[in-house]
């Protein structure tokens, strides 16, 4: 089986990390370095979707929830931004500013 360019980088990336196998213990840790983000396609279902919806002003709650049915994954702060730029780029009714004002230092993406 043929993996793609991106996948053979980090297997063999830990393979150098971690000559001898993974330990146990450095299994949550390498998870968090490696949480997935939307790739552009899941961005665009989700904001495709967010403009079916009745009209309304949508909100980052709005936008989470959709991220999750799409990805059945708690939403990325950054993610969440990416779907509100691209929606603010196609002149969609945005809830107010403070709305977004929700910021969470560890996520990073």
């Amino acid at each position: 089986m043929s993996l793609a360019p991106f996948l053979t980088s980090i297997l063999g990336w830990l393979r150098a990390g971690y000559p001898n196998g993974v330990p146990e213990q450095d299994y949550v840790p390498l998870i968090a370095l490696l949480r997935r983000r939307l790739s552009d396609d899941e961005v665009l279902a989700v904001t495709g979707e967010l403009v079916n919806q009745p009209p309304s002003t949508i909100d980052r709650i709005d936008i989470g929830v959709l991220i999750t049915k799409v990805t059945d994954e708690m939403p990325l702060e950054s993610d969440i931004a990416r779907v509100r730029a691209h929606l603010a780029a196609g002149g969609w009714p945005l809830a107010d500013a403070s709305d977004w004002a929700h910021e969470d230092p560890t996520d990073t993406p």
